[in-house]
C-alpha cells in the first residue's frame, strides 16, 4: 500500500493547494509551491496565498482543470479555482528573454532552477514540493532567512535592471522582517534610484501602501527609501518632510484589525496621513493624485493631514500643560475637525507627537544605524509619561464631540429660521452667520436656544444694504 506523504513540520500548504499540485503531477507535470508563502512559512508567519509553479504550459493547465481564469496568461499565469471557489495562481516555469525595467517578455519551457533564477531575492527563490515534503533552495535563501539578510539572486545590478520595482521591494522586506540589505544589493538599489521614475505611478502607490500595511515600523523602510534616493526620485514632497512625520506612522494605533479588511484599510490611510502632516492642502492633494490614489482617498487623507497640522500645536500644549484643557477647548477641536473626524485626527496628531518624542530620545548616530527603526524604549517612555494624558484627552474629546453641539446642524435654528426671523439675507452671509452662531454655541452650549440664537443673529446681521 502506498504511504501517504506526511505534512512538513513547518511548510504545510492548505489541502486545496496540495490537491492542485497532486493533480498536476499525476498528469505528468512537475509542480512546486514558490514565493512568499514558502518564505513566510519558514519564518513562522501565516500566509494566505500559496502560489504554484509548474512545467505545464498555460493551455495544459487549462486542460487539466475544469474551472480556470486566465489572470495573466501571456506571462504564464492561470488562476485555478478550487472546490470552494477560491483562486490559486499556477504559473508555468519561465525565463526572461527581454526586459525594459518595467515589463518582461518571458519564454516557457524553462526548468525549475531557471525559473527560480529569474526571481528577485534569495529568500523568495525557495521551492517546496507538497507531495514529497522536499525543499529546493539553489540560492541558499534559507541561510539568508536565518541570518536576516535581503540578497539579490545572482548579480544584484542585473536583477534591479530587469525590474526597478525590486529596489522598493527589497526595502519593504528589510523593514517588514527587520533584515539588513546585503551590501552589493544595497549598492544596486542606490544605483537604481535615478531610474525609479520610469515605474508606473500605480506600482509606486501599491508599494507605498504595502509598506504601510505590512511593516510594523514603516519609518524604517521610509528611512531606507530616503537613504537610497528613492524618496527624492519618487515623492519629493515626502523627502523634504521632517523625520517625525514618517516616525509617526509607527505609532498609529487601532484596536486589533486582524481579519477586518475595513479596519486594516483605515489603519493604512491613517499611517499615510501622518506622512503629510505639516504640508499645505494643495501639496498633499498634488502628491496623492500624482500617485493615482482615488478621489475619495485623496480627499480623506488630505483633509486629515491638514486638520492634524492645525490641531497639533494645541494638543501638544494640552499634553504638556499642568492642568487639562476645559470642555470648551475640546469642543473647538471637534468643531474644527468635524464630529466624525475628530477621533482619526487626534490619532494622527498623537502619533506624530509620539514619533517626535521617540526621535528626540534616540542617541546621536543611532538613527542612521537603525535605518529609522522605531525606538522601543522611547515609545514606552511616551506611553508612560505623555501617553496617559494623551489618552485622557482623546476619550474626553470624543465624549464632548458626541454629546455637545459642535456642528452647524446641531444648532437650534437653521438657515430658513435666520432668513425668516433673524434678518439674514440668503447667500454667503447666511453661511457666515450659521458658523458664527455655531462658534458661540461651542463656547457656551447653554446659548443653543432658538430665541437666543435669533437674538444674536438680529444683533450681528448687518443693516440692510450693507451686505
Amino acid at each position: 500500500m502506498r504511504r501517504r506523504p506526511q505534512p512538513h513540520p513547518v511548510l504545510n500548504p492548505p489541502q486545496e493547494v496540495r490537491e492542485i499540485a497532486r493533480i498536476l503531477e499525476e498528469a505528468g507535470y512537475e509542480t512546486w509551491c514558490v514565493g512568499g508563502a514558502v518564505r513566510d512559512a519558514l519564518l513562522g508567519l501565516r500566509h494566505l496565498d500559496w502560489d504554484l509553479a509548474t512545467s505545464a504550459t498555460p493551455p495544459e493547465i487549462k486542460r487539466t482543470f475544469r474551472r480556470t481564469i486566465p489572470v495573466g496568461e501571456q506571462f504564464g499565469t492561470i488562476g485555478v479555482l478550487d472546490r470552494h471557489g477560491r483562486l490559486h495562481e499556477v504559473t508555468t516555469f519561465r525565463r526572461d528573454v527581454q526586459t525594459d525595467g518595467r515589463h518582461a517578455v518571458v519564454e516557457f519551457g524553462a526548468s525549475l532552477d531557471e525559473d527560480l533564477a529569474r526571481r528577485d531575492f534569495t529568500i523568495n527563490a525557495i521551492a517546496f514540493s507538497p507531495r514529497r515534503g522536499a525543499l529546493h533552495d539553489p540560492f541558499h535563501g534559507r541561510d539568508d532567512l536565518a541570518h536576516g539578510v535581503v540578497r539579490a539572486v545572482g548579480v544584484p545590478r542585473e536583477r534591479m535592471t530587469e525590474d526597478r520595482l525590486r529596489a522598493l521591494r527589497a526595502v519593504r522586506f528589510a523593514g517588514r522582517f527587520g533584515f539588513r540589505i546585503e551590501p552589493a544589493t544595497w549598492a544596486a538599489i542606490v544605483e537604481s534610484a535615478p531610474y525609479l521614475p520610469r515605474l508606473s505611478r500605480e506600482r509606486v502607490k501599491q508599494e507605498l501602501e504595502k509598506t504601510m500595511q505590512q511593516v510594523a515600523l514603516p519609518s524604517r523602510a521610509l528611512s531606507l527609501w530616503r537613504s537610497a534616493g528613492a524618496l527624492r526620485a519618487l515623492i519629493p514632497v515626502l523627502d523634504a518632510q521632517p523625520a517625525w512625520a514618517s516616525r509617526g506612522a509607527d505609532f498609529v494605533a487601532l484596536p486589533d484589525a486582524t481579519g477586518d479588511a475595513g479596519r486594516a484599510r483605515r489603519r493604512t490611510l491613517l499611517r499615510l496621513a501622518t506622512l503629510f502632516v505639516g504640508l499645505e492642502h494643495e501639496a498633499v492633494v498634488h502628491a496623492l493624485r500624482d500617485l493615482r490614489f482615488s478621489n475619495r482617498d485623496v480627499d480623506w487623507i488630505a483633509a486629515l493631514a491638514v486638520q492634524a497640522t492645525s490641531l497639533r500645536p494645541h494638543v501638544r500644549s494640552a499634553i504638556e500643560a499642568s492642568e487639562p484643557p476645559g470642555n470648551a477647548v475640546l469642543r473647538r477641536w471637534a468643531a474644527a475637525c468635524g464630529r466624525t473626524r475628530v477621533a482619526d485626527t487626534l490619532r494622527v496628531v498623537v502619533a506624530t507627537l509620539a514619533g517626535e518624542v521617540a526621535l528626540g530620545r534616540v542617541p546621536e548616530g543611532e538613527e542612521e544605524a537603525t535605518g529609522g527603526a522605531g525606538d522601543a524604549a522611547a515609545a514606552s517612555a511616551f506611553r508612560a509619561e505623555e501617553g496617559g494624558r494623551a489618552r485622557s484627552l482623546y476619550r474626553r474629546a470624543l465624549r464632548v464631540a458626541y454629546r455637545d453641539p459642535v456642528e452647524v446642524t446641531d444648532l437650534a435654528v437653521d438657515g430658513e429660521d435666520l432668513m425668516r426671523e433673524g434678518g439674514v439675507a440668503r447667500g454667503p452671509a447666511l453661511g457666515v452667520m450659521l458658523r458664527r452662531l455655531r462658534d458661540a454655541v461651542v463656547d457656551d452650549p447653554s446659548r443653543n436656544e432658538r430665541a437666543e440664537l435669533l437674538r444674536l443673529a438680529r444683533e450681528w446681521a448687518p443693516p440692510a444694504g450693507e451686505g
